[in-house]
């Protein structure tokens, strides 16, 4: 077969007892095991001539054999966007993306998305799925996202998203004065009216997210927001729930709101912002070749800090003038 790879290798004696797909995992490391499991379905994949269901019980010592097939290309072309790179080696690529930039091309977004400029900035990427992103950011949320470069790290960033090993903290400016942190353990899924939008459902998916107050200001906190799963407009909806809906965010109730006694600096800085101030700042993960434990972070984008500065002058104002919200 033109464009494929054939490998063969002997099932190690030690994973005798192991189900298949487990077993697979660990000798194709490369590769996530629902890829292996469905391989061996479309019969890619054989152990000892035969196709067994990935469950079954493997005994050691089964001659594995594997066909890869050439990955097609990505739709998606090339286009010269700049990017934000923070951080780039042979395995990974971390990017500070910006406002207004759509993660994965679309209906009615084709072009100039974050796809496309990586397709430019590094070509290989059209030979892996979704060009080697492994988790996304909202069109208006800014900061950190990484960006597999082979199918190897591609497979080992997957797997860490699913152990909850990768450390993503958010900065994000919410409406309210929360008494304290705290955490979110609520279900996410779709709205059972407006489908175009995320709500805490019964029966959702499992959604976890922990918050700490940063600063207060006079009808607003800075927050710092670490996630355990990564759901669709997670932090969005929740700090919505919670009665502290991010600032900018008009899906989710964050539509700015000048409060009494605000300067008129603070006003027009709250009324000009049109987007959700949420902000990707840190992100830790372990290197899928070194395996050394890598931490990068990004400042927070001008126009959220103009906002921030505006806001921190008007609660000094506040302090000053001994009123209080």
């Amino acid at each position: 077969m033109a464009g494929t790879e054939r490998r063969s290798v002997m099932l190690p004696r030690e994973l005798a007892g192991q189900r298949l797909d487990a077993a697979l995992a660990r000798v194709f490391a490369e590769y996530s095991r629902s890829q292996l499991s469905q391989w061996l379905r479309e019969g890619m994949l054989t152990v000892d001539g035969a196709q067994p269901k990935p469950k079954t019980t493997v005994r050691g010592g089964e001659e594995i054999c594997l066909v890869v097939p050439e990955p097609p290309e990505s739709a998606a072309r090339a286009e010269a966007i700049d990017l934000d790179v923070v951080h780039a080696d042979a395995a990974i690529i971390v990017v500070n993306k910006p406002a207004g930039l759509v993660v994965h091309p679309a209906a009615g977004h084709p072009s100039g998305t974050l796809v496309n400029a990586l397709l430019h900035h590094a070509p290989e990427l059209a030979a892996l799925p979704r060009a080697g992103i492994v988790h996304r950011l909202d069109k208006e949320t800014t900061g950190l996202l990484v960006v597999a470069r082979t199918p190897a790290a591609r497979t080992s960033l997957v797997r860490q998203l699913q152990q909850r090993s990768v450390h993503r903290e958010y900065r994000a400016l919410v409406r309210g004065l929360p008494i304290s942190g705290g955490t979110i353990d609520r279900p996410i899924g779709r709205h059972p009216v407006d489908r175009k939008r995320m709500a805490v459902v019964s029966g959702g998916r499992p959604a976890v997210t922990h918050y700490r107050i940063l600063e207060r200001l006079r009808a607003h906190s800075l927050l710092a927001i670490r996630l355990d799963t990564g759901r669709t407009h997670q932090i969005r909806v929740h700090m919505a729930q919670a009665g502290h809906p991010v600032v900018g965010d008009p899906t989710y109730g964050g539509r700015p709101r000048p409060v009494r006694g605000m300067t008129e600096a603070a006003a027009q800085a709250l009324a000009a912002f049109r987007r959700q101030a949420l902000h990707a700042a840190v992100l830790g993960l372990m290197h899928p070749v070194t395996g050394a434990e890598c931490r990068f972070e990004a400042p927070l984008p001008a126009d959220f800090q103009a906002l921030l500065d505006a806001l921190e002058l008007d609660a000094a104002a506040m302090e000053a003038s001994g009123d209080r919200p």
